[in-house]
């Protein structure tokens, strides 16, 4: 079996290849073009590759189920995974704008570089609406750059019903997680008018749609389709990859609140100052008094919180016992996921390389 570092090596030099391209189009439209074309670039290197890496042990699983020696995936799985990554590219950067993000990865968000690029020019207008309005099209472009990349690897030899298949599975993807992007946004507003019994379920619900399915069932079903997956093993990936995939946003959830900054890239306790309504916000609520919850909701949202404030949060989160509850629902997640690949129909390696992709995915600390 290949190194399982090899596939992904291949989904990375395939962004790259891809990129040189894109700014070999625009190489005669002048600076602003290249520049814009070059911050695209920017936002679709590096990241961690979970969405790739879960296409290709997805496909892995079911070839060498199926008999066959080779697990080097062709151009199709390569250039469908090189796709997802670009993708999540393009949803990282609307995702801060809606969140008003300053860094990502630990550098400047995308709305907030053009913002600086703005001021740094002297340009006329506003610089802050300036670097929103170019963010947003810079997400576009990602999101049709992840098109043509998925277009180029499925004509380069895919068989054609898989192909088909696979269209449907990715259009599948971005439908469900852009509307679980609104859900999200949508949730900060809508709790007060929701009671508090059905904040739990609200919440999951958001994590199912925006990063659940996403994240890790999508990716793994993309691709067993494009390796041709029979309805049983199609059916065991997927009853692996959502629990996962819910662990995985859970896991998420928990470091927006505790994550070491050095470590996540992003300011501690990021998601209280951007008043997401997490499962963990949810079971904190759920346990507090009239006054102190009143407390903890003019908290939630603030975007100037103190780290005194943040500190009060996380410590209302562990006294209420919700923190626990949360990782008791990562481990439970976890555990029935690896239940799904008991007796799969699927390669036994590959099947190694799952569990240990669960495993990073669910426990870690960016």
């Amino acid at each position: 079996m290949s190194p399982p570092d090899s596939p992904i090596a291949a989904v990375s030099q395939r962004v790259e290849r891809f990129l040189r391209a894109q700014r070999d189009i625009v190489a005669e439209l002048g600076s602003e073009a290249r520049a814009f074309v070059e911050s695209g670039a920017e936002a679709a290197t590096g990241g961690k590759r979970f969405r790739a890496r879960f296409c290709v042990a997805g496909w892995r699983a079911v070839v060498t189920a199926n008999g066959s020696p080779d697990t080097t995936p062709p151009d199709s799985v390569v250039s469908a995974a090189a796709a997802l990554e670009v993708f999540h590219a393009a949803a990282l950067v609307h995702d801060d704008i809606i969140d008003s993000s300053d860094t990502r990865r630990g550098r400047p968000a995308a709305h907030r570089a053009w913002e600086a690029r703005h001021r740094h020019a002297a340009w006329a207008g506003d610089a802050a609406s300036f670097g929103r309005s170019a963010a947003v099209l810079l997400g576009d472009l990602l999101v049709a750059w992840s098109d043509d990349l998925f277009e180029e690897g499925l004509a380069s030899g895919a068989d054609s019903e898989r192909a088909a298949a696979a269209r449907v599975e990715y259009a599948r993807m971005r439908r469900e997680v852009t509307i679980g992007q609104f859900l999200d946004v949508a949730e900060e507003s809508a709790h007060v008018a929701a009671p508090g019994s059905e904040h739990a379920e609200r919440a999951l619900r958001i994590a199912s749609l925006k990063s659940a399915r996403y994240s890790v069932q999508h990716p793994l079903l993309l691709g067993a389709t494009l390796a041709g997956a029979a309805s049983h093993q199609y059916d065991s990936l997927s009853r692996f990859g959502h629990p996962i995939g819910l662990a995985f946003q859970l896991r998420d959830d928990v470091l927006g609140v505790f994550g070491d900054s050095a470590v996540t890239g992003k300011p501690v306790g990021d998601d209280l100052r951007e008043g997401k309504r997490t499962l963990l916000v949810a079971y904190t609520r759920a346990e507090l008094g009239r006054g102190t919850k009143r407390v903890f909701d003019e908290l939630i949202g603030e975007p100037d919180l103190t780290p005194e404030q943040v500190g009060f949060l996380q410590q209302t989160m562990v006294d209420t016992g919700a923190l626990a509850r949360v990782e008791d629902h990562i481990a439970a997640w976890a555990d029935e996921a690896d239940r799904a690949l008991r007796g799969a129909d699927l390669g036994n390696g590959a099947v190694g390389e799952l569990r240990d992709l669960a495993r990073a995915a669910t426990v870690r600390s960016s």
